[in-house]
């Protein structure tokens, strides 16, 4: 295969092998053509290389070497990019490995973005793989963004603070103001908030 061989291609590729070892084989050249690839200093096509490596993870082979490659894509300005990032440091990455940590400014500045769709991926990636002193740092972003008008928005913000609060139960009270609304959240969309486990105290009357 050659090494620009796109996703689809790879995928045809790998299920048209009859064996395990004839698969093994033309994995190993595929990432061998992607290892190279990721050292080139100028190399655009690091979005369709990380996306056949995340195959390549679902399949069950070590794809581990593609971890800086989600930090890079991540700083990236372009959406194309950071959707790729943001989906690999989901798959690649956990909160006991230093690489989740170096995304961690990136993700505060995403939470701000001017797109809700780049803030709905720091949001998703922060729910998923947030470790203790992520969730601390970030903790006051989703607070802000659980008060914002834009429901999208807002039902991701909530599954990010019910992950907080699991991960660092002492910042539950930071969110105590922005659970209490959601018990009278009209928007269809985040009705089922009401059930995010989010501690809320003295709330009787709502």
């Amino acid at each position: 295969m050659s090494p620009s061989v796109r996703l689809q291609e790879m995928i045809r590729v790998i299920r048209s092998a009859r064996t395990q070892c004839e698969e093994r084989g033309v994995i190993q050249k595929e990432c061998a053509a992607i290892r190279a690839q990721f050292r080139q200093a100028d190399n655009g096509g690091r979005s369709h290389n990380l996306a056949k490596l995340l195959y390549v993870h679902m399949l069950g082979y070590p794809a581990h070497f593609g971890q800086m490659e989600c930090v890079r894509l991540i700083a990236s300005p372009r959406y194309s990019e950071k959707r790729v990032g943001y989906l690999g440091a989901m798959m690649l990455l956990d909160e006991k490995q230093d690489a989740s940590l170096l995304i961690t400014n990136s993700i505060k500045n995403d939470l701000s973005h001017s797109s809700p769709y780049v803030q709905s991926l720091a949001l998703c990636t922060l729910a998923c793989m947030g470790s203790a002193e992520m969730c601390r740092d970030l903790a006051p972003e989703i607070d802000r963004l659980l008060k914002t008008a834009n429901a999208y928005i807002k039902k991701k913000a909530a599954l990010c603070a019910v992950h907080i609060v699991r991960k660092v139960p002492e910042l539950a009270e930071l969110f105590n103001t922005a659970a209490r609304s959601l018990l009278t959240e009209k928007n269809h969309g985040n009705v089922w908030v009401r059930r995010a486990n989010l501690p809320v105290k003295n709330c009787a009357s709502h």
